[in-house]
């Protein structure tokens, strides 16, 4: 049986003790030197070991201090029998805003606005044929000041073009309500999620490196047997968890 490598068994010790509590939020791991003492090995199998840890999201480098656990918490994305919930939608939130409601934190939205050509993925999902003009909604959403998600809506002209879905700001309820004001009663929401390696220009974005994992989500709106939006979503796996609630019936 081959023997595991040190600073997989490094790894693995440090994570256990950051999972367990032995460090908390915004305290100092051991130093490299410490460590190197501990396990009797050199430098680059304990940087071997924190690059992992990195990677994973549990740990952060400060230059010039060491090593430190994030003082960050996850993020909490509850399921669509709330967050997109017509309720929310009446109350004035939209589903970036529920979340910051049920977790506490401060949200901040950028977003880029343009029309394109539909590729074919968006226009199959959205059931184009001789139309594929879309409107295009690219948002980087940040929760306490952090890049926390990527979103890019698209939806076609003729549903959404020359509205406010347009406008940067949607008003009360977001895209959803607007939708529902048009005429496109919302009947359910269909989400697929997958994880994967984050492409160069998303990890650019949410500021971290490119082999840390991201939760990919694809989430298509209906209004009867019509889709009408398609919403790409990216979050780095370490930073959202994902909850969901339904009925045992």
């Amino acid at each position: 049986m081959p023997r595991t490598r040190p600073w997989v068994l490094i790894a693995d010790g440090l994570r256990r003790a950051i999972t367990e509590g032995r460090y908390l939020p915004g305290q100092p791991l051991p130093t490299a030197h410490e460590l190197m003492d501990q396990w009797g090995v050199a430098r680059q199998t304990v940087q071997n070991a924190l690059d992992q840890l990195r990677a994973e999201g549990l740990v952060v480098s400060r230059p010039g201090r060491g090593w430190y656990v994030p003082e960050r918490r996850a993020i909490r994305r509850m399921t669509a029998s709330n967050r997109l919930a017509r309720a929310e939608r009446q109350a004035g939130r939209g589903a970036f805003l529920t979340d910051a409601a049920e977790g506490g934190w401060e949200s901040g939205v950028a977003v880029q606005i343009s029309r394109q050509d539909a590729t074919d993925r968006v226009a199959e999902l959205l059931g184009l044929t001789d139309e594929r003009g879309v409107v295009v909604r690219e948002r980087t959403m940040r929760a306490d000041g952090e890049v926390v998600q990527l979103a890019t809506s698209y939806l076609p002209e003729s549903v959404a073009g020359g509205t406010a879905v347009e406008q940067s700001d949607t008003g009360p309820g977001g895209i959803y309500a607007r939708l529902e004001e048009l005429g496109y009663r919302l009947s359910y929401f269909e989400e697929a999620v997958r994880g994967r390696s984050p492409l160069p220009e998303e990890a650019d974005r949410l500021g971290i490196q490119y082999g840390r994992p991201v939760l990919a989500v694809t989430r298509v709106a209906w209004a009867g047997d019509r889709p009408v939006e398609v919403n790409d979503i990216v979050m780095p796996a370490d930073r959202v968890e994902l909850v969901y609630t339904w009925a045992a019936d």
